[in-house]
């Protein structure tokens, strides 16, 4: 018996009707229902302290200093608590999501406990479990989600056309060409190529979340995978340790840019007739 390298495609382990169920999406409904569960029993233990008017203990308190942690990372973001609060619950969900779906991978007989399968004449296992995050669907999906939630939340805060306003600046185009003045007009006419750019740029944005995160997860699997075939004990074990580090690194990073995304998208730069006015 022998470990093969993991494929850069999660396996279908199986069909929901015409619903392909993969062995990374096994590991991210487990941790959705991890979450809810959580969810649940949290939920109940502050009803129950909040009635009797005491202080939280126990699990609860470790919920709550966990949600003050995240709350203070993003206040050192935003400068505003009520910003902060705001942003916590798309931002501190996918750090949570992600951190815990890196972790899981690292339990033993992820990647390991599987099915044997004849391909071209050898066995080849394909695992029952694998990590989340080494799907690419997942991490564009997370990545989508950050982006968008962004520009929502953007257009909701400054208001939609001021907002458009900040990609395709025909507003200041407009006041430039009535008035006259060829420095506007040129300004403007460059600024509203530039405006163009940032479109791209947000494209980049999500392919840039979602490979980075996608690149440093499987690249984990794969080494430990290799490890494991060739050491099965003691040697993977620092490794294993690293990627509990790097599992880390990658959901702070990823929770971190989506919330300077959405700090960047609610400021108001104010529009071209404040700077007139101003002036």
């Amino acid at each position: 018996m022998y470990l093969v390298l993991p494929p850069l495609a999660a396996e279908t382990m199986f069909n929901v009707g015409s619903l392909p169920v993969t062995n990374s999406y096994i590991n991210t409904t487990i941790t959705v229902l991890g979450f809810a569960l959580v969810g649940f029993l949290v939920s109940r233990a502050a009803k129950k302290y909040y009635a009797k008017a005491v202080s939280p203990a126990g699990f609860l308190n470790f919920v709550e200093s966990v949600v003050e942690v995240m709350l203070e990372y993003c206040d050192q973001v935003t400068r505003d608590r009520k910003k902060s609060l705001q942003f916590l619950p798309i931002a501190g969900s996918l750090f949570l999501f992600i951190l815990v779906s890196n972790w899981m991978g690292l339990i033993p007989g992820t990647g390991s406990i599987g099915v044997w399968h004849l391909v071209h004449g050898e066995k080849e296992l394909v695992p029952l479990f694998r990590p989340g995050n080494t799907d690419l669907n997942m991490t564009v999906a997370m990545a989508v989600l950050a982006v968008v939630s962004s520009h929502l939340l953007g257009v909701v805060t400054i208001g939609f056309f001021k907002y458009l306003n900040k990609f395709i600046k025909l507003g200041d185009l407009y006041h430039a060409l009535i008035s006259l003045n060829p420095v506007k007009i040129l300004t403007a006419v460059i600024e509203f190529f530039v405006g163009l750019i940032e479109i791209f740029s947000e494209i980049a944005k999500m392919v840039s979340l979602s490979l980075r995160l996608y690149g440093n997860i499987f690249a984990g699997e794969v080494l430990l995978t290799v490890l494991a075939s060739l050491i099965a004990f003691f040697v993977p074990l620092p490794f294993m340790a690293l990627e509990i580090l790097v599992g880390l690194i990658q959901a702070v990073v990823f929770a971190m840019l989506t919330l300077v995304y959405l700090n960047m998208a609610t400021m108001d730069h104010g529009g071209h007739s404040e700077t007139e006015q101003a002036h």
